[in-house]
């Protein structure tokens, strides 16, 4: 697996589960940010491409593909996808059942459930920004932010004005 290594002194945001759906509330959250993550689910249609060039006028877009990320366009993302951000390791994945609990990684930065988690369990960060596009089951959409610096990983759940 591929690891990038970035220096960043902005918030890092990340949002999954699109699933073809890019709320303009969305967009305003993610303003600001250095790195914008999306944890798989973007879309299975092929103009769901279009979703991660609106994020990367943002700011620069690391993906990981979802199990809907069916169409051609997504064969190019990776499954798993490893980061370092400020000496932060972290971890990408859709699916947190596909994590190997072997990896060497700060934090685990998962989608798939909707549900928005962010837990410290062995030393490790869970983090799942939740859905941030078409309403899933009676959960509330909201998308993530992290802040990696010297002294800390810091994340936060944002819920989205919709």
């Amino acid at each position: 697996m591929d690891t990038s290594t970035l220096e960043l002194d902005a918030p890092i945001g990340v949002i999954a589960d699109t699933h073809g759906t890019l709320r303009d509330e969305a967009l305003a959250l993610l303003e600001g940010c250095g790195l914008i993550l999306h944890l798989g689910d973007v879309g299975g249609r092929e103009r769901d491409a279009a979703i991660l060039e609106r994020l990367g006028a943002l700011a620069p877009v690391y993906a990981v593909r979802g199990n809907v990320d069916t169409a051609a366009w997504a064969e190019a993302l990776p499954w798993h996808q490893g980061l370092a951000v400020n000496g932060w390791r972290l971890h990408l994945v859709h699916d947190i059942a596909d994590f190997d609990a072997t990896t060497a990684c700060d934090a685990v930065l998962h989608g798939h459930s909707h549900k928005a988690r962010h837990e410290w369990r062995d030393g490790r960060l869970l983090f799942n920004p939740g859905g941030a596009g078409r309403r899933r089951f009676s959960l509330p959409l909201t998308l993530g932010k992290l802040w990696a610096d010297e002294a800390a990983l810091r994340g936060a759940i944002l819920h989205l004005p919709v």
